[in-house]
Protein backbone atom coordinates (compact mmCIF):
# COMPACT_ATOMS: atom_id res chain seq x y z
CA UNK A 1 0.00 0.00 0.00
CA UNK A 2 1.33 3.44 -0.96
CA UNK A 3 0.38 6.83 0.47
CA UNK A 4 -0.34 9.28 -2.35
CA UNK A 5 -1.04 12.45 -0.37
CA UNK A 6 -1.97 13.76 3.07
CA UNK A 7 -4.36 16.69 3.46
CA UNK A 8 -5.18 18.52 6.70
CA UNK A 9 -8.88 19.24 7.15
CA UNK A 10 -9.84 22.51 8.84
CA UNK A 11 -13.30 22.71 10.39
CA UNK A 12 -14.96 26.04 9.58
CA UNK A 13 -18.29 27.72 8.94
CA UNK A 14 -16.49 30.29 6.77
CA UNK A 15 -15.61 28.49 3.54
CA UNK A 16 -15.41 31.65 1.41
CA UNK A 17 -13.29 33.53 3.95
CA UNK A 18 -11.00 30.50 4.27
CA UNK A 19 -10.73 30.25 0.47
CA UNK A 20 -9.74 33.91 0.29
CA UNK A 21 -7.25 33.57 3.17
CA UNK A 22 -5.46 30.54 1.72
CA UNK A 23 -5.71 32.10 -1.74
CA UNK A 24 -3.59 34.94 -0.39
CA UNK A 25 -0.93 32.31 0.37
CA UNK A 26 -1.00 31.08 -3.23
CA UNK A 27 -3.53 28.23 -3.00
CA UNK A 28 -6.20 27.79 -5.69
CA UNK A 29 -9.56 26.05 -5.41
CA UNK A 30 -9.49 22.56 -6.94
CA UNK A 31 -12.70 21.13 -5.46
CA UNK A 32 -15.85 22.64 -3.95
CA UNK A 33 -18.87 20.54 -2.94
CA UNK A 34 -20.47 23.30 -0.90
CA UNK A 35 -19.65 21.57 2.40
CA UNK A 36 -15.98 20.87 1.69
CA UNK A 37 -13.51 22.99 -0.23
CA UNK A 38 -10.03 21.81 -1.26
CA UNK A 39 -7.28 24.22 -2.20
CA UNK A 40 -3.96 23.29 -3.82
CA UNK A 41 -0.68 24.87 -4.76
CA UNK A 42 -0.57 25.40 -8.54
CA UNK A 43 3.18 24.64 -8.54
CA UNK A 44 2.86 21.52 -6.33
CA UNK A 45 -0.70 20.14 -6.72
CA UNK A 46 -0.27 17.51 -3.99
CA UNK A 47 0.27 20.34 -1.46
CA UNK A 48 -3.33 20.80 -0.33
CA UNK A 49 -5.58 21.93 2.47
CA UNK A 50 -9.30 21.20 2.84
CA UNK A 51 -11.86 23.31 4.70
CA UNK A 52 -15.09 21.63 5.79
CA UNK A 53 -18.31 22.63 7.52
CA UNK A 54 -19.43 19.03 8.15
CA UNK A 55 -19.18 15.73 6.36
CA UNK A 56 -22.01 14.94 3.93
CA UNK A 57 -22.27 11.20 4.65
CA UNK A 58 -20.34 10.46 7.83
CA UNK A 59 -21.38 11.05 11.46
CA UNK A 60 -18.16 12.97 12.24
CA UNK A 61 -15.85 15.30 10.33
CA UNK A 62 -12.27 14.13 9.80
CA UNK A 63 -9.16 15.98 10.96
CA UNK A 64 -6.95 14.57 8.22
CA UNK A 65 -7.33 12.84 4.86
CA UNK A 66 -4.87 10.22 3.68
CA UNK A 67 -5.13 9.07 0.08
CA UNK A 68 -3.75 5.59 -0.52
CA UNK A 69 -3.50 3.44 -3.63
CA UNK A 70 -5.45 0.55 -2.02
CA UNK A 71 -8.12 1.64 0.45
CA UNK A 72 -9.41 -1.93 0.83
CA UNK A 73 -5.98 -3.06 2.06
CA UNK A 74 -5.81 -0.08 4.45
CA UNK A 75 -9.26 -0.93 5.80
CA UNK A 76 -8.24 -4.57 6.34
CA UNK A 77 -5.05 -3.44 8.14
CA UNK A 78 -6.97 -1.11 10.48
CA UNK A 79 -9.57 -3.78 11.27
CA UNK A 80 -6.80 -6.33 11.92
CA UNK A 81 -5.22 -4.02 14.49
CA UNK A 82 -8.59 -3.44 16.19
CA UNK A 83 -8.72 0.28 15.35
CA UNK A 84 -11.99 2.13 15.94
CA UNK A 85 -13.79 2.50 12.60
CA UNK A 86 -16.07 5.55 12.72
CA UNK A 87 -17.42 5.43 9.16
CA UNK A 88 -17.46 2.11 7.29
CA UNK A 89 -15.69 1.49 4.01
CA UNK A 90 -17.99 2.66 1.24
CA UNK A 91 -18.14 4.24 -2.20
CA UNK A 92 -19.17 7.89 -2.10
CA UNK A 93 -21.13 9.70 -4.84
CA UNK A 94 -18.26 12.11 -5.55
CA UNK A 95 -15.92 9.37 -6.77
CA UNK A 96 -13.99 8.15 -3.75
CA UNK A 97 -14.01 4.95 -1.72
CA UNK A 98 -13.26 5.73 1.92
CA UNK A 99 -13.56 4.97 5.62
CA UNK A 100 -12.87 6.91 8.82
CA UNK A 101 -10.69 5.58 11.62
CA UNK A 102 -9.66 7.09 14.97
CA UNK A 103 -5.90 7.36 15.49
CA UNK A 104 -4.20 6.76 18.89
CA UNK A 105 -4.42 10.52 19.62
CA UNK A 106 -8.18 10.64 19.13
CA UNK A 107 -7.99 12.28 15.68
CA UNK A 108 -10.36 11.19 12.94
CA UNK A 109 -8.58 10.09 9.76
CA UNK A 110 -10.39 9.85 6.42
CA UNK A 111 -8.61 7.11 4.44
CA UNK A 112 -9.52 7.12 0.75
CA UNK A 113 -8.78 6.10 -2.79
CA UNK A 114 -10.24 7.66 -5.92
CA UNK A 115 -12.40 5.20 -7.81
CA UNK A 116 -11.47 4.49 -11.39
CA UNK A 117 -14.03 5.28 -14.04
CA UNK A 118 -14.91 2.46 -16.46
CA UNK A 119 -13.09 4.22 -19.34
CA UNK A 120 -9.96 5.06 -17.31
Amino acid sequence: MTVRRVVPVIHSESLQESRDFYGSLGFEEVMNHGWILTLASPAHPAAQVSVMTEDATAPVAPDLSVEVDDVDAAYAAMRARGAEILHPLQDEPWGVRRFFVRDPNGRVVNVLSHRRTPDA
